[in-house]
């Protein structure tokens, strides 16, 4: 038994009202306004992204982001910029895919459809291909997420790795980065703990960050190269 589950993913924004409006027309689904600034999207693949109003504005790159696989019979990311994202860069002789960027500056890539491809669910502009971290150190990542989830570890070009099987989409990335993480990520992932608390995590290696207070009912953690994510007890 692994020590969690991938749960959901969630979005720091300014105006997270309007952001999640711009991720629900991408991913289809269901918007649900929270009532408190926040918005939840349960999303046609059946994942959830909660988008959390936050004061602080977004500042340096991006280290985690998605992957989107473009539905056929699409060959371009034109509704996804007519739904609000910026191009920043096309494909070229060094990357085969688009490069945007979310109306508060998140970024985020944009594959061509494969021949398999099925139609995007429930309205939805794009699938999620792939959740992809920066890493110093990809190798040690994915051993250490995989010791988590589960799930299988491989290699990848230009010194990454990343996992199967242990999120809802295709993969789990770390693409190395050459300088560490220096503030707070802007998008992050909630676990499901198998056990009532987080010891197994903190016994592999990660750090405490916050205990369940009057507040909030999970523990916040990070990894070993300082991502923060949330565990939830079992229910």
């Amino acid at each position: 038994m692994t020590a969690a589950s991938f749960k959901d993913l969630c979005l720091d924004a300014g105006d997270a009202l309007a952001l999640a409006r711009f991720w629900h027309r991408v991913l289809g689904g269901t918007f649900v306004d929270r009532g408190d600034g926040s918005a939840r999207v349960d999303t046609g693949d059946g994942t959830t992204l909660w988008v959390d109003a936050v004061p602080e504005p977004r500042t340096g790159g991006t280290r985690v982001h998605l992957d989107l696989r473009l539905p056929a019979p699409e060959r371009t990311p034109a509704a996804l910029i007519a739904a609000g994202a910026r191009l920043l860069r096309e494909p070229d002789a060094q990357i085969s895919w688009w490069l945007l960027a979310d109306p508060e500056g998140n970024e985020f890539c944009a594959f061509a459809p494969r021949p398999e491809t099925p139609e995007p669910p429930g309205g939805a502009l794009a699938h999620v291909y792939e959740l992809v971290v920066g890493a110093r150190d990809p190798a040690a990542q994915a051993r250490w997420w995989a010791e988590i989830l589960g799930g299988t570890t491989h290699t990848a070009d230009g010194g990454g790795a990343y996992l199967e099987n242990a999120v809802p989409w295709e993969y789990l990335v770390f693409d190395r980065l050459p300088w560490p993480k220096a503030v707070k990520n802007r998008m992050h992932w909630d676990v499901d703990l198998a056990g009532p608390a987080p010891d197994a995590l903190l016994d592999a290696g990660a750090k405490l960050l916050r205990e369940p207070d009057d507040e909030i009912s999970w523990w916040v953690l990070a990894d070993p190269e300082g991502n923060e994510f949330c565990a939830f007890p079992p229910d």
